[in-house]
């Protein structure tokens, strides 16, 4: 009988330290979306409660440079980068919004770059808050 009980306690501490492991991992989470605008262009918006991730999408862009966006509203310590290649695979935009830094948003023009299929990739790094991007054709 006492070996019941000790077998029961044990399971009951096991179940319990299982349980508050899975809760630990669900806390810190992060989430980009992608949405395409009919006119070719793409926004998208950001979120995080400590976590970490990143989301790549493929981009057609007849142009040989495009406009972004890129704004946070975030807590002191969490960073969103915002990378664009060409059709070519070459970097055209590498840019990063710390929060709590001096800077909340950034906007301006990629360098020039093959017409195509361009790859853009949000990484969130220990993302606290909210923001948003939206990427354009140069006209």
């Amino acid at each position: 009988m006492k070996l019941t009980k000790v077998l029961m306690v044990f399971i009951l501490a096991a179940a319990g330290f299982l349980s508050s492991c899975e809760k630990e991992e669900e806390a810190y989470m992060a989430n980009v979306e992608f949405t395409t605008v009919t006119t070719g262009d793409v926004d998208g918006d950001v979120a995080g409660n400590g976590g970490s991730s990143s989301k790549t999408y493929t981009w057609q862009n007849a142009s040989s440079k495009a406009e972004y966006n890129m704004d946070v509203t975030a807590t002191k310590g969490g960073s969103f980068q915002l990378l664009i290649k060409d059709a070519q695979g070459q970097l055209v935009l590498d840019k990063t919004l710390v929060a709590g830094d001096s800077e909340d948003s950034k906007s301006g023009m990629t360098s020039t770059g093959a017409p195509g299929a361009w790859i853009v990739t949000v990484i969130l790094t220990n993302f606290n808050g909210d923001g948003s991007f939206s990427i354009s054709k140069d006209m």
